[in-house]
């Protein structure tokens, strides 16, 4: 599946990696192509990275991991931004890691993000928006 990039949206991926890990109770989507994880009160966001330091997302309920998304980058080309026009309330954003060739790029991985990486955002405690 072809992306189509519009220009200045790109966001290299360690930058929005840093940013993603300081917002993680902001994620409302998680995933691929073929499967998602979705947020739920009950749920919470953990973000790390494995031993040899690719970037994994968990989905946790108490103590127990219900859902893990492990980010092979290697063949990563950037990180398109864009507000999600088709959410619910507005103003939530969709972040999709491209990859493939600069000729046929397509989406990776998708985050769905309760608000954009240049938007104040106060983040009381661990509350969720």
């Amino acid at each position: 599946m072809s992306v189509t990039v519009k220009a200045g949206t790109a966001v290299p991926f360690e930058r929005f990696w840093k940013w993603l890990r300081e917002h993680p109770n902001c994620i409302l989507r998680a995933g691929t192509i073929d499967c998602g994880l979705f947020d739920n009160e009950l749920l919470h966001w953990h973000l790390d990275e494995d031993e040899e330091r690719n970037p994994v997302v968990q989905l946790i309920l108490g103590k127990t991991l219900v859902g893990e998304l492990v980010l092979d980058v290697r063949d990563l080309l950037f990180v398109q931004a864009s507000p999600d026009t088709e959410s619910e309330p507005a103003g939530q954003y969709l972040f999709e890691l491209i990859g493939g060739s600069d000729e046929e790029p397509y989406a990776l991985y998708q985050f769905q993000i309760a608000h954009g990486m240049d938007q104040e955002t106060d983040h009381p405690g661990v509350l969720k928006h």
